[in-house]
């Protein structure tokens, strides 16, 4: 399974070493934004792609079935180029003196820790500073919910529940696909995220075209999901007021009653941890969601409780990153 990163004669660095530097990096300077004003985020190259195929293969003229066979394939094909592009990356690594500079730009790159922080930290500064207002305006920019209709609770419980199902997305996913797989593993699991956030949705354009981009995404989080709980559960224990034995037992009794079969167990872990109430009923542009609540401590959460968030994900972010560097040094042992 990890055959791909033994220490090589011909690389610099071994891949596991690679990742934790990576993540190190992002946590001090995230991901390189000046860079990518200049040249387009590997992540907006992939979306460029999948718009690409969107505009000519899901036409509403066609069958539901025709759009789902179409919407398989452009799956194929972007989960097939984003694999071959990785595995050509990693190749640089393995074969280049300086091939593991590319690896690791890209690495900070696609890592989403420092970045997932200051926008919910924005909400924060928002709210705490501004008022319900600002706070509405910065919650609008990580989720898709109607900010109009939020108050100070709400617009606190939606940066929290961002935090939270993103830290598995975002931080915990693509490091356990990098683990098993490489680079290769990471570009692809983002690649499919990306086809998720894009085309996966249930409304009458999406619900044929993008059924397999969202089963699969489903499929790829399905193991980083449970991850993500259980670090988080493990970070309780150093936040503020926080509590490990409750994060555990609620996101066990509650997890499955989220929609998402995987976003519950992050947001359940950190409801529980928190004391808090999260999830529930919720109002977007066009449509309710009359979702359960999970946790079963205070909905009415405040600024300060997206403060104790943002310490328990900073926590479980150096949980994170100690795991990956304990693995490090076994393999190096083992190599030696």
């Amino acid at each position: 399974m990890f055959s791909f990163g033994i220490l090589n004669a011909n690389s610099a660095f071994d891949p596991f070493f690679l990742l934790v530097l990576a993540l190190v990096l992002d946590a001090a300077v995230g991901g390189m934004g000046p860079v990518f004003k200049l040249i387009p985020h590997p992540v907006v190259v992939i979306g460029r792609v999948i718009g690409w195929f969107d505009d000519r293969l899901n036409r509403a003229n066609r069958s539901q079935v025709d759009r789902s066979a179409r919407g398989a394939l452009v799956v194929v094909i972007v989960v097939a180029l984003a694999g071959a592009v990785g595995w050509g990356v990693q190749w640089l690594t393995f074969h280049h003196d300086f091939g593991w500079a590319v690896e690791l730009f890209l690495l900070v790159a696609l890592l989403a820790q420092r970045e997932l922080y200051a926008a919910v930290r924005k909400v924060w500064a928002a709210l705490h500073h501004g008022g319900i207002e600002d706070g509405r305006r910065a919650v609008a920019e990580i989720v898709g919910r109607d900010p109009a209709q939020l108050d100070e609770h709400g617009v606190s419980r939606a940066a929290i529940e961002s935090l939270a199902e993103n830290f598995s997305d975002g931080v915990i996913a693509p490091v356990f696909w990098y683990v098993l797989f490489g680079f290769p593993g990471l570009l692809v699991y983002k690649a499919v995220n990306t086809l998720d956030s894009m085309i996966g949705y249930k409304n009458e354009r999406y619900h044929a075209f993008g059924f397999t981009a969202a089963k699969l995404d489903d499929v790829l989080n399905l193991i980083p999901a449970r991850l993500a709980g259980l670090i988080l559960v493990l970070a309780a224990f150093a936040a503020p007021k926080g509590n490990p034995a409750r994060a555990f037992k609620t996101m066990w009794r509650d997890a499955a009653k989220h929609n998402s079969p995987n976003a519950g167990w992050p947001e359940a872990a950190t409801a529980g941890a928190l004391g808090l109430a999260l999830a529930g009923p919720r109002k977007y542009p066009h449509h309710t969601v009359d979702a359960a609540w999970i946790g079963d401590g205070t909905a009415k959460a405040t600024a300060r409780d997206i403060e104790r968030a943002l310490y328990l994900y900073v926590v479980a972010c150096l949980i994170n990153v100690l795991i990956v560097a304990v693995i490090a040094v076994y393999r190096f042992g083992v190599g030696t």
